[in-house]
């Protein structure tokens, strides 16, 4: 076969668009399927294999369909990559997630009071107002808030020398 540039023009121009299909209809995107096309013209230019002229059609085809499969191949392969990744960071920020949890918990256990934690759980984890904490406690809202500073300032000393 004639490896001339002329040539060689010829060849781009008669089947670039019959292997640009080929490439879409396996690839199903644009950039992927010209990377496709482009490939196969750059490995015939660089090898220069000894074809049959009237075969160079299917070669080509042959040739764009298998690097239009490699192209998907390594996409679906660099998606499966993506998603294992996401996983194990899930996986690390639960993991650190409880431990910081396991660690407040402990830090509310030994440093505060039990007036303190039943102040902090009825206004974090019941959701109460101060007013309704203190008129569930029988004690003033200045009471409640003054509670609740004390042991947030005692939970921040324990996590800044622990960290």
């Amino acid at each position: 076969m004639d490896y001339s540039l002329k040539h060689f023009e010829l060849i781009y121009k008669t089947h670039y668009p019959d292997m640009y299909r080929m490439a879409y209809s396996i690839t199903e995107n644009r950039e992927d399927s010209r990377d496709a096309v482009g490939h196969v013209f750059a490995q015939l230019w660089k090898q220069q294999p000894d074809i049959n002229p009237a075969s160079i059609r299917g070669y080509l085809l042959a040739a764009t369909r298998n690097q239009s499969i490699s192209i998907v191949r390594e996409r679906m392969l660099t998606a499966e990559l993506q998603e294992d990744q996401l996983v194990e960071q899930s996986r690390q920020h639960e993991m650190e997630h409880e431990e910081l949890m396991d660690e407040l918990k402990q830090a509310i256990s030994e440093q505060l009071t039990e007036q303190d934690r039943r102040i902090l759980r009825m206004h974090y984890d019941e959701d109460m107002t101060y007013r309704q904490t203190a008129d569930a406690l029988g004690i003033s809202p200045s009471a409640v808030n003054k509670h609740i500073s004390k042991s947030l300032s005692k939970i921040r000393t324990v996590f800044r020398f622990t960290r």
